[in-house]
C-alpha cells in the first residue's frame, strides 16, 4: 500500500513529499451492524507482536483447518477446525510491507513490497538506494503449522506487493506483481511493465528462483508507474487476469513461465487502479476491482460516483475475451473520515448464482450477487464503526472457505462469520484456498 501511494504521487505529478503514515488503531472494538443472513461468530484480536499501531492485518489463505493470515510484522496461523472457536497456533515475527500471503502444500510464501538490509525475517530496513537491499518472495517451510522455518527468500524486481502460485507436478511457478518505477533506487528503475515468474521446485524449495521477467506492455511510456497490482490464475483453463497500472490483461498461461496477453482492456470512465480479480468456478465470467485512492481514502461517499471504487463484472467469451456485463459498489453510503473501496474477494463455489464475498476496508464485508451481472445487489453486510478520523482500518480481505466468512481486519484481528443464506449450504468445500488461485 505504501508503495501505491507514493506511485499515486508521482502519477499526479506531485513533488511534494507523501503525508505521514495514518496510525491505526490497536484496540478492538465491539461495535458492528450487521445484516440478515450473516452471523458474527468469533473474533481474534491482534496480539504480541502484532499489536503495535503499524501492524496492519493484510491477507489471508487457507489449508485444511487452518488459515494463515499475512501482517506488517510477519504472518499469523490460526486453528479454524471449529470455526467457531479459532485460535492461535502461532506468530511468527517476519516485518515486512506487505506480507501478502500464499501456501500450498509445506510451502508458504511471503511477499516483501520494501527495500530491508537481508533476506531473513531478522533484518532490519534496507537503503532504498543500495544494490544489496532485499525485496523478493520470503518462503517457509510448514511442514510443522507450529513452528514455520525459513527455508530462503528471491529478490524481484521492485520487490512483490503480491504473489499467486500455480501449482504443478513437481514444480511450481509463482507469479510476483510489483509496481514502478521507484525514482532513486537501485532494484526498482525505469520501465517496469513486467511481472516475475519464479520456479520452485517441491522437492527443493531452497532452490527456487527468477526464471523469466515476461514484459506484458510494450507500447507504454517507459518512464510511467507500472506494473501489476495482483494477478489471479485459473490454472485449469490455463488463464489468468493481471489487474495492472492502467489496464487489464487477460492472459494464456499454458506455459506458466511464459505468459501470454490475450487481450488488453482499458477503462477509463470506470476504473483508476486495476486491483485484483476473482474468477467464476466455471470460469465464464470474472470480476475486477477498483482500488480508487489506494486504499486509504474515503470512496464511498455520497460525493464519489457510483460507477468509481467499485467492482466490475466481465464475461469470457469462448473465444477468451472479456466483455463488460454491469458494475457493483457497495449502496451503504460512508463517512468522509472512513477509509472505503472495493477491495479482496472471492465468489462462493455455489452452483445456480453467482455470490461475491468481498472486503471494503471500513465499508466492512459485503456479500453481493452478480447473477444477474447488470443487476448486481447487495444480500448481507456486515461493518464495524467507524473509526477515528484519520485512522487507517477495516476489513483488508474477506474470503468464503467452507461455510463461513473470514476476514482479515486491519486494526482488529481476524473474524468470522456464519453466512446462513440458504442458496449456499450447498457450496463446495475445498481442500484449501489461495483466493488469487482458483483451482
Amino acid at each position: 500500500m505504501k508503495r501505491l501511494l507514493v506511485g499515486l504521487l508521482l502519477i499526479a505529478g506531485c513533488t511534494t513529499a507523501p503525508p505521514p503514515p495514518v496510525t491505526p488503531k490497536s484496540a478492538p472494538t465491539p461495535e458492528f451492524t450487521i445484516t440478515a443472513g450473516l452471523r458474527h461468530v468469533a473474533n481474534v484480536p491482534p496480539g504480541a507482536p502484532f499489536d503495535t499501531p503499524q501492524s496492519f492485518g493484510t491477507d489471508l489463505a487457507f489449508q485444511g483447518t487452518y488459515a494463515f493470515a499475512g501482517n506488517y510484522g510477519g504472518f499469523t496461523v490460526y486453528d479454524i477446525g471449529d470455526p467457531t472457536r479459532p485460535t492461535v497456533v502461532t506468530r511468527v515475527l517476519c516485518p515486512a510491507d506487505q506480507n501478502d500471503i500464499s501456501v500450498y502444500e509445506n510451502l508458504l510464501f511471503l511477499s516483501v513490497d520494501v527495500p530491508r538490509a537481508g533476506p531473513d525475517c531478522s533484518s532490519g530496513p534496507g537503503d532504498p538506494s543500495s544494490s544489496t537491499q532485499f525485496e523478493g518472495v520470503r518462503i517457509f517451510d510448514i511442514s510443522d503449522v507450529a513452528n514455520p522455518r525459513y527455508v530462503t527468500a528471491v529478490r524481484t524486481r521492485c520487490g512483490s506487493h503480491t504473489n499467486t502460485i500455480v501449482p504443478g507436478e513437481g514444480v511450481h511457478h509463482v507469479y510476483v506483481s510489483s509496481a514502478g518505477p521507484v525514482p532513486d533506487t537501485a532494484n526498482c528503475p525505469a520501465p517496469h511493465e513486467l511481472v516475475s515468474v519464479i520456479e520452485v521446485p517441491a522437492a527443493d524449495p531452497a532452490a527456487a528462483r527468477v526464471v523469466a521477467t515476461p514484459v506484458l506492455f510494450t507500447d507504454r511510456d517507459p518512464g510511467r508507474f507500472g506494473g501489476c497490482h495482483d494477478v489471479s490464475a485459473l490454472p485449469a483453463k490455463n488463464l489468468a487476469v493481471a489487474a495492472c497500472y492502467g489496464d487489464g490483461l487477460l492472459l494464456d498461461i499454458t506455459d506458466r513461465a511464459d505468459p501470454k496477453v490475450l487481450q488488453r482492456v482499458t477503462d477509463r470512465e470506470n476504473f483508476s487502479i486495476w486491483h485484483s480479480a476473482a474468477f467464476t468456478p466455471d470460469g465464464t465470467k470474472v470480476v475486477l476491482s477498483d482500488e480508487l485512492g489506494g486504499g486509504a481514502a474515503p470512496m464511498c461517499t455520497s460525493k464519489v460516483p457510483r460507477n468509481k471504487g467499485g467492482t466490475a463484472i466481465y464475461e469470457i467469451t469462448p473465444d477468451r475475451r472479456m466483455r463488460p456485463l454491469g458494475l457493483f459498489k457497495i449502496p451503504r453510503t460512508q463517512g468522509g473520515t472512513e477509509n472505503c473501496v472495493a477491495h479482496n474477494g472471492n465468489v462462493i463455489p455455489v452452483e445456480g448464482r453467482d455470490l461475491m464475498v468481498q472486503a471494503w476496508y471500513q465499508g466492512g464485508v459485503s456479500v453481493w450477487d452478480f447473477t444477474d451481472p447488470a443487476g448486481a445487489r447487495e444480500v448481507a453486510a456486515f461493518e464495524r464503526a467507524p473509526l477515528a478520523a484519520g485512522t487507517l482500518g477495516g476489513s483488508w480481505s474477506a474470503y468464503f472457505y467452507n461455510g463461513y466468512i473470514y476476514s482479515s481486519d486491519i486494526t482488529q484481528g481476524l473474524d468470522v462469520l456464519e453466512l446462513t443464506e440458504p442458496s449456499v449450504a450447498g457450496a463446495k468445500r475445498l481442500p484449501g484456498l489461495n483466493p488469487q488461485t482458483q483451482e
